[in-house]
């Protein structure tokens, strides 16, 4: 009797823990509350129960609160979005920078390892949410680090100092929404192609606000439209960005410039690179816009190009997958 009573209880116990592991796999929004009052307390475990390759919209809304995780969003879940309850109040912060000493290579952990939240998913939604990296100015210092396809961010707070945005994935495409990011060095950077909606760029030193790698074969990389650029008050100089790689694009259109902006513009990192940095404007104003003295290698667009610069040409793809020696 004892042992069929055990295994009664066994198979039941089977039973509860299926089920269990079985209630997240759903549509249904799973809830992050550091006050016990959700599901999870910790991001990271919300998104631990999430299944591989939905096919469905799942929301992982999270309560007001400072949220200490280092989160990774793999890359074989899609269609996940992050909400935050209140954008100022939601708080995933982390404080690696990259002169950490990195035990595996007996050196500092370098740039990029240093994000609070990475990306590897694709389809993945961010909104409401501050996502900072709040190391001390002690070297590169990444909050938001991307890899994968079709991110959007909206309403989102992204801070930090130095590399503040790494997106990090040629031919991947962003669209960050009514965001406030801010930074003082090269602050977002990489190769990915990126729309900024409405955003305000925040300069918090003397420096470079962008540093972009784009490929030589893409035809987009950053485009900034309707967005603001501030600067703290001891901000005098700032460069509206600086090519990290050869063939780097940048456009800054419709958008308000501050007197900080230097009037040369742009930076070309190493001399040779002014041969191939597509460094672009289009209507902008404030006092940071005036083109007199621009750098003699970057360039206004005319009515006709900026006609051209949408949402769906920057975003469209119609690349041929060709294997090597076929």
């Amino acid at each position: 009797m004892n042992k069929l009573l055990s295994t009664l209880l066994l198979l039941l116990l089977c039973a509860v823990s299926v089920s269990a592991a079985k209630s997240y796999d759903s549509p249904d929004t799973i809830v992050v509350a550091r006050d016990g009052t959700g599901e999870f307390r910790n991001v990271g475990e919300a998104i631990e129960v999430c299944r591989a390759f939905m096919d469905y919209h799942k929301v992982i809304y999270i309560k007001k609160g400072t949220y200490k995780e280092k989160l990774i969003i793999p890359q074989w879940l899609q269609n996940i979005e992050l909400c935050g309850e209140d954008r100022d109040q939601t708080i995933i912060t982390y404080d690696d920078h990259a002169n950490i000493f990195y035990a595996p290579t007996g050196k500092g952990m370098g740039t990029f390892r240093t994000y609070t939240l990475r990306v590897d998913a694709n389809d993945i939604t961010i909104k409401n949410l501050t996502i900072e990296n709040n190391s001390a100015r002690l070297g590169q210092a990444v909050a938001l680090h991307t890899q994968g396809d079709r991110i959007t961010l909206t309403n989102c707070r992204l801070l930090g100092h130095q590399d503040t945005v790494y997106t990090g994935m040629e031919g991947t495409r962003l669209y960050f929404d009514h965001c406030y990011i801010e930074g003082t060095t090269d602050f977002i950077f990489g190769p990915s192609t990126a729309w900024f909606e409405q955003c305000t760029i925040h300069c918090k030193a003397d420096s470079y606000i962008t540093a972009a790698s784009t490929p030589k074969e893409r035809a987009f990389g950053y485009v900034f439209n309707q967005c603001t650029v501030t600067a703290a008050p001891q901000v005098t100089k700032v460069y509206l960005g600086r090519p990290w790689r050869d063939y780097g694009y940048t456009l800054f259109m419709h958008c308000t410039l501050p007197k900080e902006i230097r009037p040369e513009g742009w930076h070309h990192w190493q001399k040779e690179r002014e041969q191939t940095a597509r460094y672009l404007e289009f209507e902008n104003n404030g006092p940071g816009a005036a083109t007199s003295s621009r750098a003699a290698w970057s360039r206004q667009l005319t009515e006709e190009e900026a006609k051209a610069v949408t949402l769906e040409n920057v975003f469209r793809r119609n690349d041929v997958f060709q294997p090597r020696g076929l």
